[in-house]
């Protein structure tokens, strides 16, 4: 499903910076979580699915990157100092998505219901919330 121009120039718009601070690390886990879970729309629906869903479809190899890729926000929680509780919950929400993802057909299905960088975007706001109130973010 090749992405249209302006989508494309919506996406890079959203691309953060590369620094180290909290707010570069919160706006580079919310544009990696809507490149995942929520960068397109189902023609005739509101259902949003991003590229965990599309990359599913190739067996195995499709899986393991989205899972990387989900790996790859657990490691910037673990660099934001978050509790190995809550790493854990992150790393068993790409677990799970991973295992069940694998699945043929079902898996694909799973993936636009079981939003496992949604939840871990959620996990990691909340610490930020909390310990890096500066970060926060009026949505509206």
């Amino acid at each position: 499903m090749p992405i249209s121009q302006e989508q494309f120039a919506r996406i890079a718009k959203d691309l953060p910076a590369m620094g180290n601070d909290p707010h570069a690390v919160r706006a580079r886990v919310e544009a990696l979580e809507k490149i995942l879970e929520r960068a397109f729309v189902i023609p005739g629906t509101k259902i949003p699915f991003g590229l965990d869903s599309v990359i599913g479809f190739v067996p195995v190899l499709g899986d393991l990157v989205t899972a990387a890729m989900g790996a790859y926000i657990v490691w910037e929680g673990r660099n934001l100092g978050m509790s190995k509780w809550q790493l854990i919950r992150m790393s068993a929400n790409i677990g799970v998505d991973t295992a069940i993802g694998a699945i043929p057909f079902v898996g694909d299905a799973f993936d636009l219901v079981w939003r496992s960088n949604s939840r871990n975007l959620r996990i990691i706001k909340k610490h930020l919330d909390k310990h890096h109130p500066a970060t926060r973010i009026i949505e509206g």
